[in-house]
């Protein structure tokens, strides 16, 4: 996520960082993507389920089910999507949610995109997850209940009918109290964070904040030569970017 990035959500939002990255905080606490490189996700069965008419229920529960859940998390929800692709591949994509805001894939139009753009998009980058959750927010009308801190009727909303059993209103009202008192997450650091995980090392959380990520930082300096200065600076953040565009 740039800098760029994060100012266009909130001006499209009308809303201030803290309000934006509780959202984010209890969606994915801040991060887009896996280790591997891939988009968070989860797949919704009981969205599967409605697309495709109840059809799939008796012989794949764990794809089609009246109930929410059975989460595998992780990487392991690919493993729950790929089965469903080869099912349905439109009713699976759909009832994926996807990236920083976990936007369902059936509010693909909701969100910005043609039908079939979606998925690529939200693999490209975390500026543009996080673009369609504000659009689809924005489109909603449902910023309003954010700026005003009306937790439960933005969870409602944005989580759906069961927001209340995630206790979904009360992590948000916790985790924009945290927040709030700052500081905010810096930027550079998630990014830093973010690369070092894709490179296979162990910078903790992707919370913008200076902590494990002195020690992951100090590793990878010294196995690259560089002075073990433990610095999180834009020009590191640059040769990481590099390196995993070189792998790429």
């Amino acid at each position: 996520m740039s800098r760029e990035g994060l100012e266009e959500a909130l001006s499209i939002l009308v809303i201030d960082q803290p309000e934006l990255w509780a959202v984010l905080s209890v969606e994915t606490a801040g991060s887009g993507y896996l280790p591997d490189r891939r988009p968070r996700i989860l797949f919704e069965r009981h969205v599967f389920r409605r697309k495709t008419q109840e059809r799939y229920d008796n012989q794949y529960p764990d794809l089609s089910n009246r109930q929410p859940g059975g989460y595998l998390l992780g990487s392991r929800e690919y493993d729950r999507l790929k089965a469903a692709i080869l099912l349905d591949r439109t009713a699976a994509l759909s009832a994926t949610s996807w990236g920083l805001g976990q936007v369902r894939g059936f509010n693909a139009v909701l969100a910005g995109f043609s039908d079939n753009a979606m998925v690529q998009e939200m693999v490209d980058s975390e500026n543009t997850q996080l673009m369609a959750m504000a659009t689809w927010i924005n489109r909603r009308c449902i910023a309003g209940s954010l700026r005003a801190h009306r937790c439960a009727e933005f969870a409602k909303a944005y989580n759906g009918h069961g927001y209340h059993k995630n206790q979904y209103e009360t992590r948000l009202a916790a985790s924009y109290e945290t927040v709030k008192v700052g500081p905010f997450p810096d930027l550079t650091v998630c990014a830093i964070q973010s690369y070092l995980v894709h490179l296979g090392y162990s910078p903790g959380s992707i919370d913008g904040i200076l902590g494990l990520i002195r020690s992951a930082l100090q590793e990878y300096q010294i196995k690259k030569g560089l002075p073990a200065t433990s610095q999180s600076t834009i020009a590191l953040a640059r040769r990481l970017e590099g390196e995993l565009t070189a792998d790429a």
